[in-house]
C-alpha cells in the first residue's frame, strides 16, 4: 500500500499555529531525526501520534508520547487527506 506521503515527497510546514489538535499532521524531532506523523491524541503538553500505515509505522505505540516542544511545524502542502489513514478514527475522515 502507497503512503499517504511516499519517500522524497517534498513537504511545506508553518511553525506559526496557535494550537495543534487531533488529525494534525506535525513535523517533529525524535532519536535525532525529524519524523512525520499524524497526532492521534493531546494532553497537555504531550501528543500521542500515529503513522498513517499502522502496520509498517514506528511511531507513539513504539516511542510513546512525545512533548509539543519537539514539534518543529504543522504541515501544510501538500495536505495529507485524513481519509487516506488507515488508523485514524473515521469520524475525523474529511
Amino acid at each position: 500500500m502507497m503512503p499517504v506521503l511516499p519517500p522524497g515527497t517534498y513537504v511545506w510546514g508553518t511553525r506559526a499555529f496557535k494550537k495543534l489538535t487531533i488529525g494534525d499532521t506535525i513535523i517533529f524531532f525524535h532519536e535525532g531525526k525529524e519524523k512525520i506523523k499524524r497526532i492521534s491524541e493531546v494532553k497537555n503538553t504531550k501528543l500521542f501520534v500515529l503513522g498513517d500505515h499502522a502496520e509498517a509505522s514506528t511511531d507513539s505505540r513504539t516511542f510513546g508520547w512525545i512533548e509539543q516542544s519537539t514539534v518543529i511545524a504543522k504541515l501544510i502542502w501538500p495536505h495529507a487527506p485524513k481519509s487516506r489513514a488507515e488508523n485514524i478514527d473515521s469520524n475525523l475522515a474529511g
